[in-house]
């Protein structure tokens, strides 16, 4: 590591997520964001036999490095040599047979059980303050995986107590079998949070958000005053390394050289 150490927080949540993929598992990505980037991370340098499912339904693809700069699917370089090209009701098919291992999201704002926004801030559905781009798949891949994975920023406003809107279910309420109840596979549900400075797991019997690591530029203390509710805390709280002169070389040359998401975020010096 050399004196001057630089990478942005979002580098640091693509990598953190890469070092947590499995081989020979399969992974559903929404979108072109940091998720999709931890895939191409994680296929290129750790586990290549990794099988990626795109939100717009490309089986297995093989993708083009650096994606074309309009977006990070739906062309045919994002698709270079997938096994299938279909759609995303017939990947819903697939995660709904338990097919699908990980499900791979962002968010605006996450609760203590990993219920998900991507819809709104402020006011309510129909006069909400701001509105965004909503669901896509992400509510098929939360509510049929048999894990999710959710990336963001630590911050209060997206670490909140009560979600302004529901777009993707969690553990709901936290109360045993809540998700079966409401009509969802049994087993299924969230299972890490990744952002630059934590990543957070569920506790077994209540669902509630635990704590499992800290970056090594933090301390416990800095995460949970940055949250609104204060989750759970391991009673071993690991230390999560530090991004890899390798992992960022490959980010910034061949993944993303136009920083038009690992760019993203303030930069950390250690």
């Amino acid at each position: 590591m050399t004196e001057a150490y630089l990478f942005t927080e979002t580098e640091a949540v693509i990598c953190h997520g890469a070092k947590m993929v499995e081989e020979d598992r399969s992974y559903w990505v929404v979108g072109g964001g940091p998720p999709r980037l931890t895939m191409h991370l994680a296929q290129r340098l750790y586990f290549p036999n990794v099988t990626i499912f795109t939100e717009d339904g490309c089986i297995a693809p093989r993708p083009i490095l650096p994606p074309d700069p309009l977006g990070n699917f739906v062309n045919s370089k994002a698709g270079y040599r997938a096994v299938a090209w279909t759609n995303m009701n017939t990947v819903c098919c697939h995660a709904s047979l338990g097919y699908v291992d990980y499900g791979f999201l962002s968010t605006l704002q996450v609760d203590p059980y990993g219920n998900i926004n991507s819809s709104l801030l402020g006011g309510d559905y129909h006069h909400p303050g701001r509105r965004f781009g909503g669901a896509g798949g992400a509510n098929e891949i939360a509510s049929l995986c048999w894990r999710t994975i959710l990336m963001t920023t630590l911050e209060k406003r997206k670490f909140v107590k009560k979600l302004d809107f529901i777009t993707s279910p969690g553990f709901l309420d936290g109360s045993p079998e809540a998700r079966e109840g409401a009509g969802l596979p049994q087993g299924t549900g969230p299972w890490r949070v990744i952002t630059s400075e934590a990543v957070f797991g569920y506790d077994g019997k209540t669902h509630y958000m635990k704590l499992l690591a800290i970056a090594p530029w933090v301390t416990v203390e800095d995460v949970l005053a940055k949250m609104e509710f204060e989750p759970l805390i391991a009673d071993v709280v690991e230390t999560l390394p530090f991004p890899t002169e390798e992992e960022l070389a490959l980010l910034r040359v061949t993944i993303d050289p136009r920083g038009q998401v690992i760019g993203e975020g303030n930069w950390i010096q250690v």
